[in-house]
């Protein structure tokens, strides 16, 4: 099954809109939530915590970031990508390969959890209306870097989850290593 397609609307929201899960390879063994000794009951029971993720390597690199400063064994993690069209295989395989390799990695490095949902729309708006819906700890994205006068002239997806988001947002700048 290459991923169930459903249209769902968020509470509160008139608007509507796509998504489709990702199902990950199962070379990536299920694992159950880890029993931890003298942990609070919140670190026994994880963090959800959402990346959006894209093509970019400024986006590879604010999954990196995540994985190294903040997943922990207990935690899911939340892969989302934003696409003009679900419906459009081509773009859809595209994404589930992207997914499928970060999945993979977040495994090897932190063993977490991870889900993948590929969501429909204007990407700063189907990120946080992901984010609204999983309600995670943070919501982690990369940014090109771009100046305010660019980004307001152009837009910026990550200024706009940076105001429009309830859960907290975590803007990982890239070094000059992730330009290479």
């Amino acid at each position: 099954m290459k991923g169930s397609q459903s249209m769902e609307t968020i509470m509160g929201e008139v608007e509507e809109f796509g998504w489709r899960e990702v199902t990950l390879p199962t070379l990536i063994p299920k694992v159950g939530h880890p029993e931890l000794e003298r942990e609070s009951f919140e670190r026994k029971r994880g963090r959800d915590i959402l990346v959006a993720i894209d093509e970019s390597p400024n986006s590879k690199c604010a999954f990196d970031w995540a994985l190294i400063n903040l997943c922990r064994l207990a935690d899911t993690l939340h892969l989302v990508h934003a696409v003009s069209d679900v419906k459009n295989e081509n773009v859809f395989e595209a994404s589930r390969g992207l997914m499928e390799n970060l999945a993979a990695e977040a495994f090897e490095v932190c063993m977490v959890r991870t889900f993948a949902r590929i969501v429909e729309g204007d990407p700063g708006r189907a990120i946080c209306k992901v984010a609204d819906h999983i309600k995670p700890a943070a919501v982690v994205m990369g940014t090109r870097g771009r100046s305010l006068l660019q980004c307001v002239l152009q837009g910026s997806v990550s200024e706009y989850c940076l105001h429009h988001c309830k859960s907290t947002p975590i803007i990982i700048v890239p070094g000059k290593e992730a330009e290479e």
